[in-house]
């Protein structure tokens, strides 16, 4: 899908958790608007709390607008819910929010 697409979506269901986390990542890959993109991500991450792919894009966004604190606990919070149980995946995800959480230690 595209980013308009994503938009329909997003028209049509605003608190949709797909349709967030879907255009979210859509702008990130398209090199589109950074801070529009945190902005459906966050909703993504507050619709599903334990989704553990919205958290590990929202912490990158974060990382590249330098907003580093945030960062930080939102991967943090990624990492545990995909240790947790409560999510149904995202285990895969964990190395990687733990090398992003390094530098920002």
């Amino acid at each position: 899908m595209d980013v308009a697409a994503f938009r329909k979506m997003v028209e049509k269901n605003p608190n949709g958790f797909l349709g967030r986390y879907g255009l979210g990542t859509k702008l990130i890959q398209e090199g589109g608007d950074l801070n529009e993109a945190v902005e459906h991500l966050r909703v993504a991450v507050q619709l599903d709390p334990v989704h553990v792919a919205s958290h590990l894009a929202l912490g990158q966004a974060l990382i590249v607008l330098g907003q580093t604190d945030e960062a930080k606990g939102v991967l943090q919070s990624g990492i545990d819910a995909a240790l947790s149980g409560r999510s149904s995946g995202g285990v895969d995800l964990v190395p990687e929010m733990k090398r992003l959480l390094q530098p920002l230690a």
